[in-house]
């Protein structure tokens, strides 16, 4: 049986998206009593739509100011260089994402540190632990949009 998502909980997310709120006040927000609010959430986490609930740090204020997009190809395409490239992206807590992607480019991560220095001490673990062809770096001169927040308006 599949569930079916309706305006109420589409509204629901986008809240919760832009902010953590009691269920009371997120419920008189959406037109629901705090009960079947409650159970609304409920189903949404059940179903996964809502995976976790996390706090957001600023990246600034943390220690972390810069921004780094590292571009990387692959010396070769096969599972075991992949487990390994999985396993060195685990182990580097300054790697926040990392995409495979189609075109040029096999992989990107996107990277947080604090300067320069940082930046190449994270390049300098990734090659003495793995093989690449090619990796390419930029630093984010500026954040021009910045959401955690996932479109909802595809959602049934």
């Amino acid at each position: 049986m599949t569930t079916r998502f309706d305006e109420i909980d589409r509204k629901i997310l986008d809240l919760l998206q832009q902010r953590d709120r009691a269920v009371g006040v997120l419920a008189e927000e959406v037109g629901l009593s705090q009960t079947p609010c409650w159970r609304r959430i409920r189903r949404l986490e059940e179903a996964g739509v809502i995976r976790e609930r996390v706090t957001l740090v600023d990246q600034k204020k943390a220690g972390v100011p810069m921004t780094v997009f590292i571009s990387i190809t692959a010396p070769r395409h096969e599972a075991a260089w992949l487990m390994k490239f999985r396993e060195l992206l685990e182990n580097i807590p300054q790697i926040v994402e990392a995409y495979r992607l189609t075109g040029s480019v096999d992989y990107i991560l996107k990277v947080l540190v604090p300067d320069v220095e940082a930046l190449d001490q994270v390049y300098k673990t990734m090659i003495e632990r793995l093989e690449f062809s090619q990796i390419n770096s930029s630093i984010s001169m500026e954040e021009l949009k910045f959401t955690t927040a996932v479109p909802t308006n595809y959602l049934k």
